[in-house]
C-alpha cells in the first residue's frame, strides 16, 4: 500500500503542488488556460466551448496515464458519476430503438460522457481554481459588453450567438462561479460582475432566471460572515428593494424585462388565448401532462416532443403555428415525463439529484468553515439549474447541456483536489 502511494505521488506530484515533470507541467498550464477559456468565451464567442475543448483534447494527450492515476485520489464521486453518465446514455440508447430516431436526437445527452473525464483531468493536472473565477469574470463583462451593444444597435432583446433564455441561464451560472468560487478580497470585483450579470439578464428580457438570482443572493448573504444572521438578511432586503423599485419604477427596465407584457399575457389566458409566451408554457404543460398520462413509459421519444404537441387543436388545423414547433416542453420536468415517461422523470431527479448528492458530500471533506469553494459553487449550480428548469428544457440545448456536463465535471475534479489537499494539510 506504502509502494503504491509512493508509485502515485511520484507518479502524478505532491498533491498541493502542480505535477512534476516537463510535460505535465506544460499540460497543467494548458489545462489552467483552458479554465479560463471555458466561461470566459462560452458566450462572447460563436463557437463557445470549443477552444476549451481543444485545450481538454490537447493536454489529455499529453498525459493520458496522468489521468488514469488520478483516479485513486478520491474514487467515490468519479464513479458514482460514471454511473449516472451510463444511465443517460443507456435510457437516450433505448428510446432511439423505441421510436427509430437518428442519433441527432441524442446528441445532447450524449455529452454526459465528458463528466468523470473532466473530473480525472482536473485531478492529474489540478489547474489553480482562480483562473476558473477570472474566466466567470471576463465572461460577465464581456458578454454584458456584447450584450449592450446588440440592444444599442436596435435589438429588441439581448441573444449574441444562442437565444435569450438561454443567454441569460448561462449567464446565471458565470455568476454563480464569481460569487462561490472569489478569491479572498476580491469583493469589488464581485460587485462589478454581479452588476454586470444583472445588467445582461436585464437585456435578455428573460424573466426565468429570476428565481435562480433570488436563490443566489440568499445563498450569498447567508454564508457571509458578517455580524449577525439579521443583519446579513437585513441587507439583502435591501438589495431586493432596491432592485424590485428599479425594475417598477424605470420604464424603460420594466419594458426590458416585459413585465407589461406578462400581464397581457395573463389576462389573455384568462379569456382563453394560449397563443402567448406565458400562454404557451402553460399550454405546453398541460400537453405534458397528458402525453405522459397517455405514455407513462415510454413518453414520445427524446427530442419529439412536438409529436406531442399535435394533440393541440391550434397546431392540427394549422400546422405552420410557430408554437407547435418548438422542439420541447420549456420545462425539464415536462420535457422528460413527456419524451421518456416515468423512467425519464427518475433520470432527471438522477441527473440533478447525484451530483447535488456529490458536491454536499464533497463540501463537508473541504475544510472551508463557510459555504464557499468549488463544492459549494456546484450546489449552487444544481440549484440553479432546477430553478431555471422551471422555464427551459435545460437539455434541449447544446449549450446549457454542454455547459452542464463540464462545469459538474469542472467543480468536482476541483472539489477533490481541495479536500485532498485539506487532508494532506491536516497531515503535517
Amino acid at each position: 500500500m506504502a509502494a503504491s502511494q509512493h508509485n502515485l505521488e511520484s507518479t502524478i506530484g505532491d498533491p498541493l503542488g502542480v505535477p512534476a515533470g516537463r510535460r505535465p507541467r506544460a499540460a497543467h498550464w494548458l489545462a489552467q488556460i483552458g479554465l479560463f477559456c471555458m466561461p470566459a468565451l462560452v458566450l462572447t464567442i460563436p463557437i463557445n466551448l470549443l477552444p476549451y475543448a481543444l485545450l481538454l483534447l490537447v493536454s489529455t494527450a499529453m498525459v493520458p496515464g496522468l489521468l488514469w492515476q488520478a483516479r485513486r485520489m478520491d474514487k467515490q464521486p468519479i464513479k458514482v458519476l460514471s454511473w449516472l453518465m451510463l444511465a443517460v446514455l443507456v435510457m437516450a440508447i433505448v428510446s432511439v430503438a423505441l421510436f427509430e430516431q437518428g442519433l441527432r436526437d441524442v446528441d445532447n445527452r450524449s455529452r454526459f460522457l465528458v463528466i468523470p473525464w473532466i473530473a480525472l483531468w482536473v485531478c492529474a493536472l489540478r489547474p489553480d481554481m482562480r483562473w476558473l473565477w477570472r474566466g466567470a469574470f471576463a465572461g460577465l463583462v464581456g458578454t454584458f459588453v456584447l450584450s449592450a451593444l446588440q440592444v444599442f444597435q436596435g435589438a429588441a432583446r439581448a441573444e449574441l450567438f444562442t437565444n435569450a433564455i438561454v443567454l441569460a441561464d448561462i449567464v446565471m451560472m458565470l455568476m454563480v462561479l464569481l460569487v462561490f468560487c472569489r478569491p479572498s478580497r476580491r469583493w469589488s470585483l464581485v460587485i462589478v460582475g454581479m452588476a454586470a450579470g444583472c445588467g445582461t439578464i436585464i437585456l435578455t428580457g428573460s424573466r426565468g432566471v429570476f428565481a435562480a438570482l433570488l436563490a443566489l443572493l440568499v445563498a450569498l448573504a447567508l454564508s457571509l460572515r458578517w455580524r449577525t444572521g439579521v443583519a446579513r438578511l437585513s441587507v439583502l432586503a435591501g438589495m431586493l428593494t432596491i432592485g424590485a423599485t428599479l425594475l417598477l419604477s424605470v420604464p424603460e427596465l420594466r419594458h426590458q424585462v416585459r413585465l407589461s407584457e406578462l400581464h397581457s399575457d395573463v389576462q389573455r389566458m384568462e379569456q382563453g388565448d394560449s397563443d402567448s409566451s406565458a400562454g404557451a408554457r402553460v399550454e405546453r404543460l398541460q400537453v405534458a401532462w397528458e402525453t405522459f398520462l397517455d405514455h407513462p413509459l415510454t413518453g414520445v421519444g427524446i427530442g419529439h416532443f412536438d409529436t406531442a404537441m399535435k394533440r393541440v387543436p391550434a397546431c392540427r388545423e394549422n400546422p405552420q403555428e410557430i408554437r407547435c414547433h418548438l422542439r420541447h416542453a420549456h420545462n425539464d420536468l415536462a420535457e422528460w415525463g413527456a419524451t421518456q415517461g416515468l423512467p425519464g422523470v427518475l433520470l432527471l431527479l438522477a441527473v440533478y439529484g447525484v451530483p447535488l448528492w456529490v458536491f454536499v458530500r464533497l463540501h463537508r471533506r473541504s475544510g472551508h468553515a463557510t459555504f464557499r469553494g468549488p463544492a459549494a459553487a456546484g450546489v449552487m449550480v444544481v440549484v440553479s439549474y432546477i430553478l431555471c428548469g422551471l422555464t427551459q428544457s435545460m437539455f434541449a440545448h447544446q449549450m446549457t447541456a454542454s455547459f452542464y456536463v463540464t462545469i459538474v465535471g469542472l467543480l468536482t475534479g476541483l472539489s477533490i483536489v481541495e479536500g485532498a489537499r485539506h487532508r494532506a494539510k491536516n497531515a503535517r
